[in-house]
């Protein structure tokens, strides 16, 4: 046996139809796309049409909405920020929102940080973010820190 020999079991041995032929070949003229009309051209395609009956899209009932001014915003919390601080050695003097943007800690695309009071601190952070709830700034005051709010 030899390379050129070998068939392959993947493809199958059917050819495709070549239309517009000339008439002895069964699909010629309009090579089987009946008579005139919409159907008959080239690069027609009536999604959604089920022959007059009421299509499935006008059938079914309108629902929801996408707000296009929605404000995208990634929560943060106490517990995740010691995390962060600690695996990748930030500096607790100033934490700024770009910085962990920067560094591929958080995706910019997925909206602005918001810091909540999830957790406890002991350190004095001193943080720039550009939201954050009154308990999470009034958590980290305590401990001797600061949250400065970005304006947006």
């Amino acid at each position: 046996m030899k390379l050129n020999q070998i068939k392959s079991t993947l493809i199958s041995n059917k050819k495709r139809k070549r239309v517009g032929r000339g008439s002895g070949s069964g699909i010629g003229k309009t090579s089987g796309r009946g008579v005139k009309g919409q159907k008959s051209r080239s690069g027609v395609s009536i999604n959604g049409f089920e022959g007059g009956q009421m299509p499935l899209y006008r059938r079914l009932p309108k629902r929801g909405f996408k707000n296009i001014n929605k404000i995208k915003i990634q929560q943060i919390s106490i517990k995740t920020l010691n995390q962060i601080i600690t695996k990748y050695s930030l500096d607790v003097d100033l934490i700024q929102e770009n910085d962990l943007f920067k560094r591929k800690i958080f995706k910019k695309s997925k909206g602005n940080l918001k810091l909540l009071n999830v957790g406890k601190t002991d350190k004095k952070i001193n943080i720039e973010i550009s939201y954050a709830s009154k308990s999470a700034i009034s958590s980290i005051e305590k401990a001797g820190g600061k949250v400065q709010l970005l304006k947006n």
